[in-house]
């Protein structure tokens, strides 16, 4: 006999399967949903890989589309490209910014000018980068309108090599050509101040440069180190100046090999050497969490440059605390520096 089921019994009936049916597919979402959050991890940390992997091919295809020779494409409106020939065969691309106070008058101006500006008692930098990329990197543009904006002529150099610098960069060849704008800065600049600004490599090759000077009885009048090692052939490997380094730094050195000119170069450029040497008033700059360099790195040159020159006043160390986050790149940024700057140009005509 069958069983007769009334309208409500139907209804029951009904919904029961319903809320059966859905329970099912209830915990099937949750896995689905699940699945789903673990496959869009996976991709968004697999794009930040790419990204990350990417952004140093990104900067060096930028850097290169620059026209190093029209600095004013990139708002250096007080700033001349010149060009210099250290060697037969070998053009070396200098960007000459003058101090900020004179830019409404530099509007214009040619070469002409801008040499016969170096004679107007100002002190003058020569500005020695890192070993990659070239003058127009964020950070050496920092340091120059720092520079600039305290009262200073800047000449930043891209050695041999570098940028839109024609040659083969070595150690030797870096060293001509600083020697060469020293002395081409020195027959324009009367009785100015001229010291130098070495930046990582550019330490090196600003200490082995002014010992070299010493060799020719003449001197920079001030040395300034930003982020100095003992020597490249310990830190060469570890010179990779990029925002995302914290990164790149433990692997196998993507942009090192890929876009540094220097990559095959048997380098020395010993700053603890040459420290030893020089008399030139000197001030290390260097950030507690340089993580290319190490602090404890600007801790023994000053040791060693504080005993040649047998002086507390001539030779400086200046910390930036680890907490400011400014790296291998980052003492542009710091809101003191101008007048950490100032005080030593001061000190270098007293």
């Amino acid at each position: 006999m069958k069983k007769r089921i009334n309208k409500s019994e139907r209804k029951f009936q009904s919904a029961g399967g319903l809320q059966r049916s859905s329970q099912k597919p209830k915990g099937l979402n949750v896995h689905a949903r699940s699945q789903w959050r673990w496959t869009w991890t996976k991709m968004t940390l697999l794009s930040l890989g790419i990204l990350s992997a990417s952004v140093p091919f990104l900067l060096h295809l930028l850097s290169d589309s620059i026209d190093l020779s029209r600095p004013s494409d990139i708002g250096l409106n007080h700033t001349l490209n010149i060009y210099l020939k250290p060697e037969e065969g070998v053009k070396v691309g200098v960007w000459h910014t003058v101090p900020e106070h004179r830019w409404k008058e530099a509007q214009g101006k040619d070469l002409d000018w801008y040499e016969k500006a170096l004679g107007d008692g100002s002190p003058i930098f020569i500005y020695l980068h890192g070993n990659k990329g070239n003058r127009s990197a964020l950070h050496r543009i920092g340091i120059a309108n720092v520079l600039s904006a305290v009262g200073i002529h800047v000449l930043a150099l891209d050695y041999r090599g570098f940028g839109d610098s024609t040659g083969e960069p070595t150690e030797a060849g870096l060293c001509t050509d600083v020697l060469y704008l020293y002395h081409w800065v020195k027959a324009r600049s009367g009785n100015s101040l001229v010291c130098v600004w070495g930046h990582s490599l550019g330490s090196g090759v600003a200490t082995t440069t002014a010992v070299k000077l010493l060799e020719q009885g003449k001197q920079f009048d001030g040395i300034i180190l930003e982020g100095a090692f003992l020597n490249a052939r310990m830190e060469t490997n570890k010179l990779t100046e990029h925002p995302f380094t914290w990164f790149y730094w433990k692997f196998p050195y993507i942009q090192y090999f890929l876009f540094n000119p220097l990559k095959n170069k048997d380098l020395n450029l010993p700053n603890h050497e040459n420290l030893q040497k020089i008399r030139t008033p000197l001030m290390i700059l260097h950030a507690e969490d340089d993580h290319l360099v190490p602090f404890a790195s600007a801790q023994e040159l000053f040791r060693t440059a504080k005993k040649a020159q047998n002086s507390d006043e001539r030779v400086k160390l200046v910390p930036f605390d680890a907490s400011l986050g400014y790296l291998h790149n980052g003492l542009y940024k710091d809101p003191g520096l101008p007048n950490i700057i100032r005080e030593f140009v001061q000190s270098l005509m007293t």
